[in-house]
C-alpha cells in the first residue's frame, strides 16, 4: 500500500475519533450534564417567596419583604470606574478592594454578592446606573420581616451562606440566605422553596448569545411552604411581659398533644434586630452580651437544680416501688438526720415538728425529711445500692429528664440524670444512698431544663405518659406529619399512683405554698420551689441567691395546660414563680386576668438591681483570688 493511502487512512480514523468523542460529549453526555459546570453558560437565579410562619390561631408571625443585592462576577469585571462605583455604593474604595478580593478568592466565575441589601431609595437609581460596570447586576432576594416583636427564640434568623458550606452544597450559593436559628433552622428546608434558574449561552468576550437549549433546563421557582406553630402569641407576648426585668424561662404545653404554647426566655431582643443590613453590628452586639445572654434560649439550654417540685417525681417512685404508700408516717424534727457527723443533717422549714407527715402533706408543705427517707428507701430496697440507685435513675429518665426530648428546634441541654456509674467515678472509696441524699429533695447533682419539667408535669397531668413536646403544629395548612410528635410515651409509674400525687399537688395551691396565687374557678395543680444557686471561683464553692420556680398544670380535670417557671435568683417560688404561673393559666383559660394589682407587681418587679449586686461580688471574689 503507497504512504499516501496510508496517510489518508490515517487521516479518517483520527477524524472518526474525534467526531465520535465530540457526539459523546455533546450529544450523549451533554442530556445529563449540569450546565453549572460550563465556563459558556451563564445562570440567573429566581429567588421564591420564603414560606409564611403564623401562630396556632392564624396570627402572622413572619413575613417577607424585598431585598436588593449588589452581584459581582469577578472574571466579568474589567476596566471598572472604581472612584464611581464607590460613589454609587457608598463605600470606600479600600472597602471596595476587600469586598472584590473575597469574591475572587471564592470562585473568579461564579456570582457572589458584593453589596447585600441596598436601600430602597437607592435601588432605583442604582439600577439605571450600574449596567456601565462589567461584571456588576442586581439580584432580588427575600428577607424576613416579624409584625410582632416576640418570640426570637423560637423564629430564629436568616443569614449567609459562607464559603464552606456553599462549597460543600449542591444547592447554595455564597452570600445566599439560609436559616441559622430557631425553625428558620429546623424547618429550612420546608420554608426555602425551591430557586427558580434560567440558563443562557455566552461567547469567548463573556456577551449573552442566547438562550442554553431553548430554555429545557429552566426552571421556575416553587415558593416554600408556611408553617403554623404550636405557639399562643398573645399568651408568649404576656409571658415575656411578666418576664421584664429578670432572667429565666417560661415552658407552657398542652398536655394532651405535647404542643409548645410559649417558649419564653428572658432576656430577649426584637427580631427584626436581625433583618437588614444593620444585622451584622446587631448581632455583634446581641452574641457579645455574656452578661445578659439574649441569644441564649434558658427554657431550652438553661441548666438549673429542680429543687422541691422534684420530690414529687421521689414521691411518684416511691409508690411505684412500693417503699410507701399514701398513708406512710414520717417523723420531722427540723430537719433529716442521716448520720452521725454534725454536718450530716439536712433541714427542714416545712414547719410541721413531731406529728405524722404523710404523702399529700410532705408535697404541700414541702417536707425535706420526707422525701429524704423516701429516696433512702428506694435505693436500700434491693440491699444492693448500686443497683437500686441505677433502678431509681431509669424511672426519672422515664419522665424525660436527662435527654434531649426530641423536639423541633435545634438547640437544647441534656440536663443530668446520674447513674450509680457517675458516682463510681467520683467516689473511689465506696458511696450509699446518703452519699447523695440531696437528690432526695432536687438538689443533688440532678440538672433539668425547663422545657424538661414542664414535660415531665405535662406526664403528671396525664397520669404517666406523654407526647414529644414540638413547636410546629401543620405545615401549609396541613398537620405535621410526623410520627414521634403523636406517639405517647409511657412512664414508668403505674395510673394507679398519680391521683394521690395530683391531689396534693392540688393542696399546694389551696393551703401550701401556692395558696396565695390561686385563681378563683381554676383548680390549679402544683409545686413551688427555691433552689439554692452556685457558682465556682477558682475552685472555691460561692452561694448566690436562690432561684425561684414553679411547675404546675389546669384545670385539675383534663388539664388544658402545663408548665415550668424559672425566675434566676428571684428567691422564693411562692414570691415570683408562683404569681407568674397563676397570672399564665388565668390568661390562658379565662383568655383575661382580673387580678390587675399581681399583674401590675410582677410586670414592674425588677430583678436588675439583684443581678449587678451579684455581678459586682463575683468580681470582687475573682479579684481577690488573684
Amino acid at each position: 500500500m503507497k504512504r499516501s493511502s496510508l496517510l489518508i487512512i490515517l487521516i479518517l480514523l483520527i477524524g472518526i475519533i474525534y467526531i465520535g468523542r465530540l457526539f459523546h460529549l455533546q450529544v450523549i453526555e451533554g442530556k445529563t450534564v449540569n450546565p453549572i459546570n460550563s465556563a459558556t453558560v451563564k445562570i440567573e437565579y429566581d429567588y421564591p417567596q420564603r414560606g409564611y410562619i403564623y401562630d396556632r390561631n392564624g396570627k402572622l408571625l413572619v413575613a417577607n419583604q424585598l431585598s436588593y443585592d449588589v452581584m459581582v462576577i469577578p472574571k466579568e469585571a474589567k476596566n471598572i470606574d472604581t472612584l464611581h462605583l464607590c460613589e454609587l455604593l457608598k463605600i470606600s474604595k479600600e472597602e471596595y478592594i476587600r469586598r472584590f478580593e473575597k469574591a475572587e478568592n471564592y470562585a473568579r466565575w461564579l456570582p457572589s454578592v458584593f453589596l447585600k441589601q441596598v436601600a430602597k431609595e437607592d435601588f432605583a437609581y442604582l439600577q439605571e446606573q450600574l449596567h456601565k460596570f462589567k461584571g456588576f447586576y442586581i439580584q432580588r432576594r427575600i428577607i424576613r420581616d416579624y409584625p410582632i416583636n416576640s418570640a426570637a427564640n423560637i423564629l430564629g434568623f436568616l443569614g449567609e451562606v459562607n464559603e464552606l458550606q456553599a462549597k460543600e452544597s449542591d444547592y447554595y450559593e455564597n452570600g445566599e440566605l439560609i436559616g441559622k436559628w430557631g425553625v428558620e433552622k429546623y424547618y429550612e428546608d420546608e420554608l426555602r422553596g425551591v430557586k427558580g434558574k434560567k440558563y443562557f449561552n455566552r461567547d469567548n468576550l463573556n456577551r449573552i448569545t442566547g438562550s442554553y437549549k431553548n430554555g429545557e433546563n429552566d426552571t421556575l421557582a416553587v415558593s416554600g411552604k408556611d408553617l403554623t406553630l404550636t405557639i399562643d402569641s398573645e399568651l408568649q407576648q404576656y409571658g415575656e411581659l411578666l418576664m421584664s426585668g429578670k432572667r429565666g424561662g417560661i415552658v407552657v404545653i398542652e398536655p394532651s398533644t405535647g404542643e409548645i404554647l410559649t417558649l419564653v426566655t428572658a432576656p430577649s431582643y426584637n427580631p427584626n434586630m436581625m433583618v437588614g443590613r444593620k444585622r451584622s453590628a446587631f448581632s455583634q452586639k446581641l452574641f457579645s452580651d455574656t452578661i445578659n445572654n439574649p441569644t441564649f434560649d434558658r427554657g431550652l439550654q438553661g441548666v438549673y437544680s429542680p429543687g422541691s417540685p422534684f420530690k414529687i417525681l421521689n414521691g411518684l417512685v416511691g409508690l411505684q416501688e412500693n417503699v410507701i404508700d399514701e398513708r406512710t408516717a414520717v417523723y420531722c424534727y427540723g430537719g433529716y438526720r442521716y448520720g452521725k457527723r454534725k454536718n450530716e443533717f439536712m433541714r427542714c422549714h416545712c414547719g410541721i415538728y413531731g406529728r405524722p407527715i404523710r404523702l399529700k402533706k410532705a408535697i404541700a408543705k414541702s417536707c425535706n425529711s420526707y422525701f429524704a427517707e423516701v429516696y433512702r428507701k428506694i435505693i436500700n430496697k434491693s440491699g444492693d445500692t448500686k443497683s437500686g440507685f441505677d433502678n431509681w435513675s431509669s424511672q426519672i429518665k422515664s419522665f424525660g429528664l436527662g435527654n434531649y426530648l426530641g423536639y423541633d428546634l435545634p438547640v437544647g441541654n441534656k440536663g443530668l440524670v446520674p447513674d450509680a456509674q457517675f458516682y463510681d467515678n467520683r467516689y473511689s472509696f465506696g458511696w450509699r444512698a446518703t452519699t447523695n441524699i440531696s437528690n432526695a429533695i432536687g438538689q443533688g447533682e440532678i440538672e433539668t431544663t425547663p422545657i424538661q419539667l414542664a414535660n415531665a408535669t405535662a406526664a403528671i397531668a396525664n397520669k404517666g405518659f406523654y407526647y414529644t413536646p414540638h413547636i410546629v403544629k401543620g405545615i401549609d395548612n396541613k398537620p405535621i406529619d410526623n410520627s414521634k410528635f403523636v406517639t405517647k410515651r409511657l412512664t414508668s409509674i403505674n395510673t394507679e399512683h398519680f391521683p394521690t400525687v395530683i391531689e396534693a399537688m392540688h393542696e399546694v395551691f389551696k393551703t401550701g405554698t401556692g395558696r396565695f396565687s390561686q385563681v378563683k374557678g381554676i383548680e390549679i395543680c402544683g409545686k413551688t420551689g427555691t433552689v439554692e444557686n452556685f457558682t465556682r471561683i477558682n475552685g472555691e464553692k460561692v452561694q448566690l441567691p436562690d432561684h425561684s420556680i414553679l411547675i404546675a398544670f389546669a384545670p385539675k380535670d383534663n388539664p388544658k395546660i402545663a408548665m415550668a417557671v424559672f425566675v434566676e435568683n428571684g428567691g422564693f417560688g411562692s414570691t415570683i414563680a408562683a404569681p407568674i404561673t397563676s397570672l399564665m393559666i388565668e390568661k390562658y383559660l379565662n383568655g383575661e386576668v382580673k387580678r390587675k394589682n399581681i399583674e401590675e407587681r410582677m410586670i414592674n418587679l425588677s430583678l436588675k438591681e439583684t443581678y449587678d449586686k451579684q455581678l459586682v461580688k463575683l468580681d470582687s471574689l475573682e479579684t481577690i483570688k488573684e
